[in-house]
């Protein structure tokens, strides 16, 4: 299994960037997905969300209200919608991939697969 993201960036407070996450390689199982960022000097956290139909999210405290987390129709592509970012979002974002297909939550050791990562960069 293979997780590639996309969509990083440079923006600017209060702007907005949409990440992708493809996942290759095991196309038979129901994967949730999750997404987590790691700030320079921070240890790595949840950021959000789904199950493998993409029925249901979760997602930390922090974004609640500016990141929406989705799936695409073929359940392999999951995106972070991510509106209204301020400097403090600045991080490289993960994206990784649950076998158990209803656990989307907050423990990285959950997570079965991880992807390299992506830069954003929220300027003020």
């Amino acid at each position: 299994v293979e997780l590639i993201e996309s969509g990083g960036g440079l923006v600017q407070a209060g702007g907005s960037l949409r990440l992708s996450c493809v996942l290759s390689g095991d196309m038979f199982r129901g994967y949730a997905m999750g997404w987590f960022r790691q700030g320079p000097g921070k240890e790595r956290e949840f950021v959000a969300g789904v199950n493998w139909i993409g029925a249901t999210t979760e997602y930390a405290d922090s974004v609640k209200g500016r990141f929406a987390v989705s799936r695409g129709s073929g359940k392999s592509t999951v995106y972070l919608q991510m509106n209204s970012l301020k400097p403090e979002d600045t991080a490289v974002y993960f994206c990784a991939a649950s076998a158990d297909g209803n656990y989307f939550g907050m423990n990285p050791a959950e997570y079965d697969y991880w992807g390299q990562g992506t830069q954003v960069t929220v300027s003020s």
